[in-house]
């Protein structure tokens, strides 16, 4: 499926209570990206489903407001049939979650180093006045390269927001 004329969704990557993550390619540019598919649940009243794409679109200006090595980058925002779809970078990992679910308990050291790089995240965040109100293992991904990025910024507030 090609989204937007531009991004070729290849696999599923992750699944959310409000949406699905797919690896794609970006035929323009000829990278790989994740593409934030939302899809809201079929029972949600039409106001839910404004507020769901609102608060879509709040998530992507939150996060297109940060440049820092431990938060996934925001590339774009595409309509499809009107709903919005983001990109973001793609990052080959596992979520904390997953880490902690299948190795057990962390070593403290790795524990540490994970929390400093969240927390390295969300002192770039507050300084660009984003408020990320969901940080969980989740929301962590763990790279196949080593580094630790904070993502899903879907409940952000920011300075100048409307909502």
């Amino acid at each position: 499926m090609l989204i937007a004329g531009r991004y070729r969704l290849l696999d599923l990557v992750g699944r959310g209570g409000m949406g699905r993550v797919w690896r794609a390619r970006d035929e323009m540019l000829h990278r790989e990206v994740a593409v934030k598919e939302i899809v809201p649940p079929t029972w949600l009243a039409d106001r839910e489903r404004n507020e769901l794409r609102s608060r879509t679109l709040r998530e992507a200006r939150a996060a297109a407001r940060l440049n820092h090595p431990a938060v996934v980058r925001l590339y774009d925002v595409v309509a499809v049939d009107g709903s919005p779809w983001i990109v973001m970078e793609y990052v080959p990992s596992r979520t904390l979650q997953d880490v902690v679910d299948t190795e057990g308990p962390l070593e403290p050291a790795r524990a540490a180093r994970i929390g400093l790089a969240v927390l390295d995240a969300l002192r770039a965040a507050h300084r660009a006045g984003v408020l990320h109100r969901d940080i969980k293992p989740q929301n962590v991904l763990v790279a196949h390269d080593g580094r630790v990025m904070l993502t899903d910024f879907g409940l952000a507030t920011f300075d100048g927001a409307t909502a």
